[in-house]
């Protein structure tokens, strides 16, 4: 058993599948709470703290040995997302047309990514923007993404009222099929890329596992956004 226990925790912190699993559906919840109500008042403070998650995975995962180096991956995998985000919500969240593109501005990197000691926050960050790519398509194919720019300029009240009449025009068959099956098929890759996480547990088996659970994550906060839509606009996030 001591043997045991010793080689666990030389893999480092995160080498729990669970645990790992756990911290990257986290990190796709935070922004909802923490970066959007930021990005909306102070715009370049939001922006700025992207250089202090970049700078903070990096320095775990280089210089504070092999236990933090998960950590730091996933902080930089973070980073990526925070940083589209705060560009687009921030400068540019009039223009949804925008909004896959400017999320995807650290893709590059990321691909890259997906063959170092980065792979997992490198994986966090594709899932993240696989499921905004998701969600901006049900959107556009749902009429949505017309409303968008309505309900961003307009004055509170206003933006409620109009997000809160988009929402009910979703209670119909063709957006509800439509819906349900991109929330489907999500479920399915999410539910693939676990199984192949599960086959092997390594760096390349962690990375599958976190890029699940942000997938699946991203889908769930989805579905409060469209629910909390209906119950309280106000408190959406869009707005």
């Amino acid at each position: 058993m001591p043997t045991i226990k010793t080689s666990v925790s030389s893999q480092g912190y995160l080498s729990n599948p669970r645990t790992l699993q756990f911290w990257a559906s986290t990190l796709v919840v935070l922004p909802v709470f923490l970066q959007a109500p930021w990005v909306h008042f102070y715009p370049l403070s939001a922006l700025l703290f992207t250089f202090v998650l970049l700078g903070a995975g990096y320095f775990l995962s280089k210089y504070f040995g092999r236990r933090w180096e998960r950590v730091g991956s996933l902080l930089v995998g973070v980073s990526g997302s925070w940083l589209g985000g705060c560009l687009f919500w921030g400068w540019l969240r009039m223009h949804p047309v925008l909004h896959l593109p400017v999320e995807a501005i650290a893709m590059p990197f990321a691909m890259l990514g997906l063959t170092t000691k980065w792979r997992i926050g490198s994986a966090f960050y594709l899932a993240c923007l696989l499921g905004t790519a998701f969600t901006d398509l049900m959107m556009l194919v749902t009429g949505v993404m017309h409303q968008w720019p309505l309900v961003v300029s307009a004055s509170i009240y206003d933006a409620s009222r109009i997000l809160l009449l988009t929402a009910q025009n979703l209670l119909n068959f063709r957006s509800g099929a439509l819906i349900i099956f991109a929330g489907a098929l999500i479920l399915f890759i999410s539910d693939q890329m676990r199984k192949r996480g599960n086959l092997a547990y390594s760096l390349q088996g962690g990375a599958w596992l976190v890029a699940s659970a942000a997938l699946t994550t991203t889908l769930w906060v989805d579905g409060l956004f469209f629910l909390t839509t209906l119950l309280q606009p106000s408190l959406s996030g869009l707005i």
